[in-house]
């Protein structure tokens, strides 16, 4: 099942069968890549992404190559792609603190507000709109205490060569 998918749908107050008129697909098909019984194309995950507002690899994350996932699985990186609204489209390792499934299509201060969501929105912002890469400490208050992470931003193109958004690499620091 993509809880992800159902919540973005819910929290968009869409219907399936008004993504999959937006899409361009079958409602029964959107319905079964929502629960999980089917795989869409590249194709159809980038219509559905596209009338969503999310990256595409979202519904294929389960299947990144083996080494990746093994290297970063539970290791102290997480790996994430924002919009131009600085909404996340794509999150991959988060801290426990977050759910990947609530997390996609929010912004970070609609996950908490804080100095240190404050602070990555604006790295954010800047890469965005400067179109150059940043690094910044910026720490988080988190469960176990307040957290350092070395962020690195850089900005993301479509295939035009517009700015489309920002992908940040974040490793925490001991």
């Amino acid at each position: 099942m993509r809880r992800w998918l159902t919540q973005l749908r819910k929290e968009q107050q869409l219907t399936q069968q008004q993504i999959a008129d937006g899409a361009h697909i079958d409602r029964a098909y959107y319905a079964q890549i929502e629960n999980g019984t089917r795989n869409p194309s590249m194709a159809v995950a980038s219509q559905i992404a596209s009338f969503l507002h999310v990256n595409p690899s979202l519904f294929f994350t389960q299947h990144l190559s083996e080494p990746f996932v093994i290297a970063l699985a539970n290791s102290p990186i997480i790996v994430a792609h924002c919009d131009l609204e600085l909404r996340y489209t794509w999150m991959f390792n988060p801290h426990p603190d977050f759910d990947i499934n609530t997390v996609i299509g929010k912004r970070d201060d609609e996950l908490d507000e804080n100095e240190g969501t404050r602070a990555l929105m604006n790295l954010k912002k800047k890469v965005i709109e400067s179109g150059k890469s940043l690094r910044e400490m910026i720490a988080f208050p988190l469960s176990e205490g307040l957290v350092y992470y070395d962020v690195f931003g850089q900005p993301m193109y479509n295939q035009q060569g517009d700015i489309i958004g920002a992908a940040t690499a974040s490793t925490m620091q001991s």
